[in-house]
């Protein structure tokens, strides 16, 4: 990402090499203006296609997480019939038992299915809190990157403005071109 935002910075100031040192551009503020304006476009366009890039991730992430939480719901699921069944064939076997080894097979149970359901959310809740996370990161990298790309836009567009044209009698006229 800082390769990006230094890219995004330097992109309008190699145009801005390029407009200097081609001296023809110089000589016409229409054509400096128009070299502004394509400076402007492609930096917009660049910003237009991080953020897509950025969404497209986040909507993936948030995918991800979504078949992660019903992976998560089917084993549980499993798990908890698996614990039934194996409880249920215990106390047939064990009727003509003591009552205490049922009780204790069925708190083992218990224990094991609470343990089971605590775990698979706790990483039901890390999956959130990392995908509030990542969402926030790439808000406030796109944020930084389009706050950046506006201020170099504005800066480069307030350097190129100023054109120098000499004029017939060897007298020096700066001309002030506006870009909207």
């Amino acid at each position: 990402m800082i390769s990006l935002i230094v890219f995004l910075i330097f992109l309008p100031l190699y145009f801005l090499y390029l407009l200097f040192h081609h001296h023809q551009l110089l000589l016409s503020p229409v054509k400096a203006a128009k070299a502004v304006q394509v400076v402007v476009v492609v930096v917009v366009v660049v910003v237009v296609v991080v953020v897509v890039v950025v969404v497209v991730v986040v909507v993936i992430v948030e995918v991800v997480v979504v078949v992660v939480e019903v992976v998560v719901v089917v084993v549980v699921v499993v798990v908890v019939v698996v614990v039934v069944v194996v409880v249920v064939v215990v106390i047939v076997e064990v009727v003509v038992v003591e009552v205490v080894v049922v009780v204790v097979v069925v708190v083992v149970v218990v224990v094991v299915v609470v343990v089971v359901v605590v775990v698979v959310v706790a990483v039901v809740v890390v999956a959130e809190v990392v995908v509030v996370i990542v969402v926030v990161v790439v808000v406030v990298v796109v944020v930084v990157v389009v706050v950046v790309v506006v201020v170099v836009v504005v800066v480069v567009v307030a350097v190129v403005v100023v054109v120098v044209v000499v004029g017939g009698g060897g007298e020096v006229v700066v001309v002030v071109v506006v870009v909207v």
